[in-house]
């Protein structure tokens, strides 16, 4: 399996799922990322088939004028199946994969190698520090992205033998840009992370205890009951353990599992100062809202721009609802 992926920023859309990665840029075409997206629930012998039938409808979903690489990879086998068009190319180790043209793109299968790139131009040596971070599941801005593979794994004697899928399967997936409606056990991105005994749970990280603190900290209480102690700097998001305030140990990460994608890697901030509390959008790519207790509109927040938090505010990460609680 892929170890990372490393994202450039920018406004193209850059998706990856256990083996697959999508680079897309279809400006005024949320049709084309959907149905690109749902792709990456595909796997098997085959997944070619899925990707020329995809190719087949990507002229009147992009109108033409969009750029894309989908990329199905089995790091089990040490092969991936390729669809692009323009400027999505897809290069491994540095070199630019060929292959036929098909109705609407182009479509090659390929043997894999220690890194795999997509989106504009090719992958330089190194990123410098600050301008890429890992993609480690679900969907974020960017303007390319490079996916490090692990090399297939020797079979092993003990091992018993596994028949090869006859056709192609596609996980449930519930796409880019899912709606709230979407069932929550429909996603494709639940994470083995998430300890078993979460069930339904917004968050997978838990305090040590949910009594409350001995300081009377601040609380978020999440939509599911389940409190979270404000007694300092947080981020919350997808995956927040990358995030430059939780590495210098400034905060503490709160990660919240996301069946549907609708959420950033590191998507908000709480930071603390004394008994104030504020919120900080972390230039998520949905966005963070928030609302008084007698709000009957979300107001989003300016990313960077902090927003003191009051008893009883609300807060919106995705399809996440937080309650802030101050204690008197």
């Amino acid at each position: 399996m892929p170890d990372r992926c490393e994202v450039l920023p920018g406004d193209a859309v850059v998706a990856r799922r256990d083996g697959g990665l999508l680079w897309v840029d279809a400006p005024g075409s949320p049709a084309l990322v959907s149905a690109l997206h749902a792709c990456l629930g595909v796997s098997g012998p085959g997944a070619e088939h899925v990707l020329t039938a995809v190719a087949a409808q990507a002229g009147s979903l992009a109108s033409g004028s969009a750029s894309f690489a989908l990329v199905v990879a089995d790091a089990g086998t040490g092969t991936g199946v390729a669809l692009w068009s323009g400027k999505g190319q897809p290069s491994v180790d540095g070199v630019s994969v060929s292959g036929s043209s098909v109705p609407g793109g182009t479509l090659a299968s390929f043997s894999l190698g220690r890194a795999l790139h997509v989106g504009p131009g090719a992958v330089g040596p190194q990123a410098a520090p600050g301008i890429s971070f890992d993609l480690i599941e679900g969907t974020v801005p960017g303007s390319g992205a490079t996916l490090h593979t692990t090399a297939p794994a020797a079979p092993s004697a003990a091992a018993p033998a596994q028949a090869a899928p006859s056709s192609f399967t596609a996980g449930s997936d519930s796409g880019f840009g899912a709606g709230a409606g979407a069932g929550a056990g429909g996603g494709g991105s639940s994470r083995a992370s998430v300890p078993a005994e979460s069930g339904e749970q917004t968050a997978f990280w838990r305090p040590d205890s949910d009594a409350a603190p001995a300081d009377a900290s601040p609380v978020l209480r999440f939509d599911d009951g389940l409190v979270v102690p404000v007694d300092g700097d947080l981020v919350l998001g997808r995956r927040p353990d990358n995030h430059e305030m939780v590495t210098t140990g400034d905060a503490r990460p709160v990660p919240i599992a996301d069946t549907q994608n609708v959420l950033s890697s590191a998507h908000a901030a709480l930071t603390r100062s004394g008994d104030e509390v504020s919120l900080v959008d972390l230039g998520s790519l949905n966005g963070t809202h928030v609302a008084g207790p007698e709000a009957t509109e979300w107001t989003q927040l300016e990313p960077g721009i902090a927003h003191p938090l009051s008893d009883g505010d609300r807060l919106l990460l995705g399809w996440t609802v937080i309650t802030f609680e101050q204690p008197e």
